[in-house]
Parts: C-alpha cells; sequence; structure tokens
C-alpha cells in the first residue's frame, strides 16, 4: 500500500478524534455552557449535518483541483475551527465551529477516500478504504480517551486545543507526501458531474447507503452518550469513561481492519451475520447496562460490530459507484453521517422524554432492526425477480 495512503490516515485520526471526542465532554460542556446534556449531545448532530451537506459540496468543487492542494485547504480550514472553539465563551458559537469543522472535515473525507482508492488496485478499494478509516478507529483507541482524560483534567477546551495541535504536523505530511495530481490513477471516461449524477441512480447503491445511514444512527445513538450510561446506569466512577471509551475504540479498529479483508471478496456474510449480531449486542447492553462486568465486556464487541459492518457498507458503496469516483465517496461520507446527525437527536429525544440513559441503546437496535429488514426484503426482491 502507498505510503501516502498512511499520512492520509494520520489527518483522518485528528478528525476522528475531534468527531468522536465529545462522547467523553457532552457532560464538561454542559456544565461549563449551561446548558442541557442532550443539547450539548447536538454538537455531535450538528457536526454530521455539516458533514452531510460539505461532503458532496467538496467533490464538486474539488473535481479539477489538484488533491493536494484541496486537502491541505480543508485540513486548514479544521485547524483554525477548532482554535475558534477552545477560545468561545458561547455555546451558539461553539455549535458554529463544529459545523465548520465537519465541513472541512467532510471535504477531506470525500477528496480522501477518492484519492485513496485511486491509489491502489481496482480490486482493493476495501483494503485502501480500511487503512483510511483506521484513522478513524484509532481516534476511538487513542484519542477519544485521551480527550476524555485530558478534558477531565484541564478543561473540555484542553481536548480541542490538543486537535488542533495534532492537525499541524498532518499539513506539513501532507504537504510533502501526497501526490499533487487530483489522484494518482485516471478517471475513467465518461465522469463529468451530470454521468456521475446519473450513475448514482441505481437502487442497489442506493440501498446500500441508506443501510450505511441506519447503522451509523445506531452507532452513534449509543456512542454519544456512553460517557452517562457508563456513570448514571452503569455506576461506575467517572474515572472509567476513558477507559470504556478506549475499549469501543479498540472493537472499532478490529471491525475496521477484518472487515478491509473480507470486504472485497465476503461482503454478504459479514453484512448478514455481523448485522445479526450487532442487534442481539444492542439488546443484550440494553437489558444489562446496571451490570459493570457485562457492560465492560460488551463495549469492545459492540465497537467491533457496528464499524465491521459500517465499514463494510462504505467499500460496497465505493464498488457499486466505480464509475461515479468523486460523488460516489462523497455520498458515502454523506450517508453515514446521515446516521451520526439522525442517531444523537433521536437518543437525546428518549432521554428527554424521561425513559432514561439505557434509552439511546435501545433506539439502536431499533435502528439496526431496520436495517436488517431492509437488507432481508431487498435481497428477497431481488431473488424473485430473477428467472427460475
Amino acid at each position: 500500500m502507498p505510503f501516502a495512503l498512511y499520512l492520509l490516515a494520520l489527518a483522518v485520526f485528528a478528525q476522528g478524534t475531534s468527531e468522536f471526542m465529545l462522547s467523553g465532554l457532552v457532560p464538561d460542556i454542559a456544565r461549563d455552557l449551561g446548558v442541557s446534556v442532550p443539547t450539548a449531545g447536538t454538537l455531535t448532530s450538528a457536526f454530521a449535518v455539516g458533514m452531510i451537506v460539505g461532503a458532496p459540496l467538496a467533490a464538486l468543487l474539488g473535481r479539477r483541483r489538484p488533491a493536494r492542494q484541496t486537502l491541505l485547504m480543508f485540513l486548514g480550514v479544521f485547524l483554525l475551527a477548532h482554535v475558534v472553539g477552545a477560545l468561545t465563551p458561547g455555546f451558539a458559537v461553539l455549535l458554529a465551529t463544529r459545523v465548520l469543522a465537519a465541513l472541512a472535515d467532510a471535504g477531506f473525507l470525500a477528496v480522501g477516500l477518492t484519492a485513496a482508492t485511486g491509489m491502489v488496485a481496482p480490486d482493493a478499494k476495501g483494503r485502501a478504504t480500511a487503512i483510511l478509516l483506521g484513522g478513524t478507529t484509532l481516534a476511538c483507541v487513542v484519542g477519544v480517551p485521551a480527550g476524555a482524560a485530558l478534558g477531565r483534567l484541564l478543561g473540555w477546551r484542553s481536548a480541542f486545543w490538543a486537535v488542533a495541535l495534532l492537525s499541524a504536523p498532518a499539513l506539513a505530511a501532507i504537504a510533502r507526501s501526497v501526490p499533487g495530481a487530483r489522484w494518482s490513477r485516471p478517471e475513467p471516461p465518461g465522469t463529468e458531474a451530470r454521468a456521475e449524477l446519473r450513475a448514482l441512480r441505481r437502487p442497489r447503491l442506493l440501498l446500500t447507503l441508506g443501510l450505511g445511514a441506519l447503522v451509523n444512527g445506531a452507532t452513534f445513538c449509543t456512542f454519544t452518550y456512553l460517557a452517562p450510561l457508563t456513570t448514571e446506569v452503569t455506576g461506575l466512577d467517572a474515572g472509567w469513561v476513558p477507559g470504556v471509551l478506549a475499549l469501543f475504540g479498540t472493537g472499532a479498529f478490529a471491525g475496521v481492519t477484518s472487515a478491509g479483508r473480507l470486504a472485497d471478496r465476503r461482503p454478504r456474510p459479514v453484512l448478514r451475520a455481523g448485522g445479526a449480531a450487532l442487534l442481539a449486542g444492542w439488546v443484550l447492553l440494553a437489558l444489562a447496562a446496571g451490570h459493570p462486568t457485562t457492560t465492560v465486556l460488551l463495549v469492545p464487541l459492540l465497537g467491533l460490530l457496528a464499524f465491521g459492518v459500517g465499514s463494510t457498507l462504505i467499500t460496497r458503496a465505493l464498488y457499486e459507484a466505480a464509475d461515479a469516483p468523486s460523488l460516489g465517496a462523497a455520498l458515502a461520507t454523506s450517508a453515514l453521517n446521515v446516521g451520526a446527525a439522525l442517531g444523537p437527536v433521536l437518543g437525546g429525544a428518549a432521554i428527554d422524554s424521561g425513559l432514561g440513559y439505557r434509552a439511546p441503546v435501545w433506539v439502536s437496535a431499533l435502528l439496526t432492526a431496520a436495517a436488517l429488514v431492509a437488507l432481508t426484503v431487498s435481497v428477497r426482491a431481488v431473488r424473485d425477480r430473477q428467472p427460475a
């Protein structure tokens, strides 16, 4: 695999740390800025909304620009947004910086996915995607727990400063090592914007994107409120929160790594078996969240299943949109962040309704069940249309 892929993963690590670290900082942000925990949780949804809008716009704007120039521009904006976020005294400004950072993150990830899969052989998209998304899951293992611990010791603003500082070496590395061309492999013929838009109407691609939104919605619904679940329901001390987040991230890293090897060759077994196991895991966590040992054992398993299934869906979307490389990667990013925006909102609404901190886990189970039903119905519909 090209070394430039790992440099892109370094930047994705910084961005993933920013996106996920709020799971350990939401209670502190709520107290410091005088808002409720569900209101502070909307920072995650705001980030996701920015990515939904930003990915396709960035893909269209960056079509004719060199990849290195586009990636540096997005990463620079991302860095500055975190500096402003660390300095702001008000929730509204913080919310705006999260949207701006998300727009930049979306642009970077959309261009990065296209560049990464263009650097490798046509049948190695899954492995290239796994390396790039490995930066995100490594953020769950290292960046998010470190951000939670740093926020606990020095305040949540210190975690924002840390992300800004982490982005600086990634800027320098990309400037030196990422190819200046838009991507290293020439675009296939007929990939102008209108042609790409026509290619994106395929039912199988749209189904894959929808499944990705549901699965990621389930993941973020619970992950956003994992800190209060750990302290208020499981009964662990707040000092356990970074460790619990690290366990989820360790499982997520293992899920993306293993899925990268299977998504190119055996995607259907991963989606069916992994999806069923994921649903069972959410239900079991909802029922057993009051037991510390069971919760600690389930958290990494759920990270593995959620990110394994999610990354497989991303890979399948890229294969389905092979003749629409720019917008295909952008819409895959947007679909996942539709879920990332929807999940915390639904989880927060469940908490606000008085159902407690177990409620987001039940919502995750419902979203995963909906994805499994959609997958099963679509597979049967395809079989029914095939001639006997």
